[in-house]
């Protein structure tokens, strides 16, 4: 039923293993370790339990298929197909989260988008894409905070970053890394001309308490600033927003969402954090190469995905082939296709 993927044996003896933890007495004796160890102990539940539903629905659904078969009952037998259509697709769904199983893929995690070259046009697509994210994110129950938003001089955004937190957040976004083209009848245009438009996007794991990563306090630069986006008078006259830069890497990370400078300052220092294990995550995978080719430059030649909204309908992924043409329902955060080939491609 599932090819190998989702290790049934194992994955009970895990459970038994994380039940007994949960049931030690010194458990809380260290709160952060606690709460990760009945996290995955609730996680894993749910994934074995799902495992022995569907399990369950095969069986019943083939003695009831067997039964209509012998009685000739033609529209038992079209109903149980059905059925046994849509449990098809609640295996592949649950096939797919099995492939999560990378180090940090059940992660909650950062995710950036930025504006390219081409002024408003560009800006205005990016804010398009923040939209598309938030909205998908809503669509599967993940937590979403706007840490920091750069806007843009006429309409869009410039970038942002948005905090996504969710059980496996990063596993899911991951192959989202790239650049996103879009091919439009521009609003901002007298003309009415066609224009293409760049962003990329990023996404980083937000580490956990298991995960130490060490950083030299005289390997950083922290600047403080005006924030310029809104928030009220306080954020937008005091010095709250601040920006850490990482010297060995160049690694430049901001914050600006909320009117204290310390809470700032501290969400700064875990998006660092991100970025740092994301960068020694990259070195592990043998896809390094790849994955820094598709963010050398925004622009032609590098894109991961087009948007063709003119002069016609058409949203494609060019690394899996996978298209449909309703671009609106795409907007709108439905892009579960498009990751889910991915993830199914190795991507």
């Amino acid at each position: 039923m599932w090819g190998g993927v989702f290790d049934i044996e194992t994955s009970e003896k895990k459970l038994a293993d994380l039940n007994a933890k949960a049931q030690s007495p010194n458990l809380w004796d260290n709160p952060q370790e606690a709460q990760a160890i009945m996290q995955e102990r609730e996680n894993l539940s749910t994934k074995l339990q799902t495992y022995y539903t569907l399990h369950q629905e095969l069986i019943d659904h083939q003695e009831l298929l067997e039964m209509a078969e012998s009685d000739g009952d033609l529209v038992m037998i079209t109903e149980i197909e059905s059925a046994l259509k849509y449990l098809n697709e609640r295996v592949l769904r649950l096939r797919l989260e099995s492939l999560l199983s990378g180090e940090a893929d059940h992660l909650d995690c950062y995710f950036e988008i930025h504006a390219g070259a081409g002024g408003t046009e560009a800006q205005d697509w990016a804010l398009m894409l923040q939209r598309l994210y938030l909205r998908w994110a809503e669509k599967h129950s993940f937590k979403t905070t706007i840490v920091d938003e750069s806007p843009g001089e006429e309409a869009g955004i410039k970038s942002c970053t948005i905090e996504i937190k969710g059980y496996q957040a990063f596993g899911w976004l991951k192959t989202e890394r790239g650049v996103h083209r879009l091919v439009r009848i521009s609003p901002f245009d007298a003309s009415g001309r066609r224009h293409t438009s760049f962003a990329s996007i990023d996404v980083y794991p937000i580490v956990d308490s298991k995960i130490e990563i060490e950083i030299n306090p005289s390997d950083l630069i922290i600047d403080t600033y005006r924030s310029s986006g809104a928030g009220g008078q306080h954020v937008n006259t005091t010095d709250s927003a601040v920006r850490i830069t990482h010297k060995p890497t160049g690694v430049v990370v901001q914050c600006q969402s909320d009117r204290s400078q310390h809470r700032n300052r501290e969400q700064a220092m875990n998006m660092l954090k991100a970025r740092l294990y994301e960068l020694e995550l990259r070195k592990q995978e043998e896809k390094n190469k790849a994955i820094h080719e598709s963010k050398t430059e925004i622009g032609w030649g590098h894109q991961i995905r087009s948007y063709v909204l003119h002069p016609y309908q058409m949203v494609k992924d060019l690394r899996t082939s996978v298209e449909t043409g309703n671009t609106q329902a795409v907007l709108d955060g439905e892009i579960d296709r498009f990751i889910e080939a991915a993830l199914a491609a190795g991507l």
